[in-house]
């Protein structure tokens, strides 16, 4: 049998038990995963290097899944490697198998990416693609790899392509190969209904190398990944033009293939005979879950030429190791879980500042501190105050990533998604920057950052009504309440799936970086001033606000019993903390708390909580976001004063007055709420 002969027996053994998983699970996308059959099959069989027995080779090359309701595809190819059994294939979307719906990263079994929102897996790939260029740059060319992507015709679609291929063609990622499973089907109509786009040529004017091929043509494949190979300025879109269903049969002999019905859901529930598309392609339907002798001798070729290719590729750095035993240290550092050492206590920052500021300082000490640090921003870095760090080196440019910065532009959700790639790919740590407000546009890559548990770090500023004069489109209102559920949310391992810190002033900024760089298993969202907050402290602040790693804690106690506890974070600490004094001309003792994470805070042992805030004493809660906000820290008894509307336009001050976030108010609430 030819080698080409071989490669379409590999393909059609790829739909035979991708369609199978579908069939028996009742459930799923079996279409697209029979279309790109061929090319995940030259990919995994003649391209794609890693090393079979340590799948966690930091040299390896990584293959990211967009559209991710292709993932039978993905475990099929997988089980010719070996890194599933047929057995897992057929538990496929049941409970508790290691074949889900969508792929959930693991890298173990060779899935690099969680994907299923379309357009995120790509640009996780571009993300992961900027930090091979960035450790390349700094340990020199024998730690090159390749990216590999696979994209859809929905991923194109996706806003967030739009910022992914213009970010990867400005900055030359020639590392970059991309597949485009063009199959002109879309899951309930035809493309040419939705988009008359020419793709090639919108890729092309990003400054991407283009090829277009027949997508199931494995010599066409070959070519067209050789071709991609040797690229040395861009990155590379190859279109694979692919036939939705290949090999779909009705029940009357005919072909079933590009049809809408084989896209989301079994052959035999989509009109296709399941028996008769099996027999088509060469299989057994009575016994579909088989891989083929000639098959598995394909794959276990390529397992031999990968274990030598590993081992000369290791080899190349063991050398490169014993000639820079320091450096070796290094990359061996930026690979390890552990958090950068950083002298945090040194920090030196100035009295009664923004918090944004204080945050640009202690950026300042990471970008000389912190080796592997990656900052980003849309295009808000002087705002963000991210400038800060980037002051200290300079912003990626095609052909340079010897410097530390990435100027996304304005994409702040393709920033948060190229980030979690960069996370994914190991070595680096991602921080991106922006308005709180826009965290509108990234929570889509959030959640998945949490889901997938990657340490990425958000820089939101601006982060109250207090923005002023910007009015209400830029004025956080109900967006802290959203992000604070995250807190809430457990993942896999029962742990927050985010760490969310608002600190009270510059004091607290300090400690809440440290609690963000020591947090290697999840994302963190720090949100930051734009206003200038009085220290809560004046003397030994940052040591005083280490004790906001138990997410809450006493900042101002009463000589007696307090007659209530005032909660509040971030700027509304300040406000609560000048209240204080009149509340006492009325006998009111009181006890203030900061409260920069909810999270943390109901983290602790009840006894603390109890001591921070009894349960047996009123609480007043108030935040500058939706009374929600502090609600659970308040209690069912307790009372929150916070937004119920929008802002306005107007200086930060008049809306202080306006709505009620001033130490007059506070004693008002206070006393009316204990009916003095």
């Amino acid at each position: 049998m030819s080698t080409t002969s071989i490669l379409d027996k590999a393909a059609d053994n790829i739909r035979i038990l991708a369609s199978s998983m579908v069939e028996k699970a009742k459930s799923g996308h079996p279409g697209g995963a029979m279309g790109g059959a061929d090319f995940v099959n030259v990919l995994f069989s003649e391209f794609l290097t890693y090393d079979p027995s340590d799948p966690q080779w930091i040299n390896r090359d990584r293959f990211f899944l967009d559209p991710g309701h292709m993932s039978p595809m993905l475990y099929s190819v997988l089980a010719l490697t070996g890194k599933y059994s047929l057995e897992d294939l057929k538990q496929f979307r049941q409970w508790g198998s290691v074949t889900p719906g969508h792929p959930e990263v693991d890298v173990e079994r060779g899935v690099e990416n969680t994907s299923g929102p379309l357009g995120q897996g790509h640009t996780m790939a571009i993300g992961a693609a900027i930090a091979e260029r960035f450790l390349a740059a700094r340990f020199g060319n024998w730690m090159s790899h390749k990216i590999y992507a696979f994209i859809s015709d929905g991923g194109v679609q996706e806003e967030i392509s739009q910022g992914a291929g213009r970010i990867a063609g400005t900055l030359g990622l020639s590392n970059l190969i991309m597949f485009y499973d063009s199959n002109d089907i879309q899951l309930s109509t035809v493309v040419s209904e939705v988009s008359v786009e020419d793709t090639a040529k919108k890729y092309e004017a990003w400054g991407w190398n283009v090829i277009t091929i027949v997508g199931n043509d494995a010599a066409q494949i070959r070519e067209a990944l050789t071709k991609a190979q040797t690229e040395t300025e861009r990155p590379t879109l190859i279109i694979g033009k692919t036939i939705m269903g290949k090999g779909a049969v009705a029940a009357d002999g005919s072909s079933f293939e590009n049809k809408c019905a084989t896209h989301g859901m079994p052959l035999s529930e989509g009109g296709a005979s399941y028996e008769k598309t099996i027999q088509n392609l060469g299989g057994n339907p009575e016994n579909p879950f088989v891989i083929f002798p000639e098959v598995e001798e394909l794959y276990a070729k390529r397992q031999a030429e990968l274990v030598k290719i590993a081992a000369e590729k290791k080899a190349q750095q063991a050398a490169w190791e014993k000639e820079n035993p320091e450096l070796a240290k290094k990359l061996a550092k930026f690979f390890s879980k552990e958090a950068p050492k950083v002298d945090f206590a040194a920090i030196a920052q100035k009295a009664d500042q923004a918090t944004r500021a204080a945050s640009s300082t202690v950026l300042a000490a990471f970008a000389s501190q912190v080796e592997n640090m990656i900052v980003a921003s849309a295009d808000l870095s002087n705002s963000d105050k991210t400038d800060g760090f980037l002051k200290k080196t300079h912003a990626f440019t095609k052909g340079d990533f010897s410097g530390a910065f990435f100027q996304a532009g304005v994409c702040e959700l393709t920033m948060a998604a190229i980030a979690n790639g960069m996370a994914l790919h190991g070595g680096v740590i991602p921080a991106v920057g922006t308005f709180f407000v826009f965290s509108d546009y990234m929570k889509p890559a959030v959640r998945m950052a949490a889901l997938m548990q990657l340490p990425v770090k958000y820089v939101w500023t601006h982060d109250a009504f207090r923005v002023g004069e910007d009015g209400p489109t830029h004025q956080p209102v109900e967006q802290e309440a959203q992000i604070r559920l995250m807190e809430q949310l457990k993942n896999h391992h029962g742990k927050n799936s985010m760490l969310v810190l608002r600190p009270a002033d510059a004091d607290e900024t300090t400690v809440a970086w440290k609690l963000a760089l020591e947090n290697t298993c999840t994302p963190t969202g720090l949100i930051l001033s734009r206003q200038n907050i009085k220290n809560l402290v004046a003397e030994n602040g940052y040591t005083s606000a280490l004790q906001a790693a138990k997410g809450a804690y006493i900042v101002y106690k009463p000589a007696t019993k307090a007659d209530i506890i005032l909660v509040a974070n971030g700027s509304e600490v300040a406000t609560l903390i000048e209240a204080v004094p009149f509340l006492k001309e009325k006998g009111i003792e009181v006890q203030v708390v900061s409260a920069p994470s909810e999270g943390l805070f109901f983290n602790q042992d009840e006894s603390y909580r109890n001591e921070v805030i009894p349960a047996s004493t009123p609480v007043f809660g108030l935040t500058a976001g939706l009374p929600s906000t502090l609600q659970r820290l308040a209690g069912a008894n307790g009372k929150v004063f916070g937004l119920d509307h929008f802002g306005y336009s107007a200086p930060y001050k008049v809306l202080d007055k306006e709505f009620g976030f001033t130490a007059e108010n506070v004693v008002n609430q206070v006393t009316a709420q204990l009916g003095k």
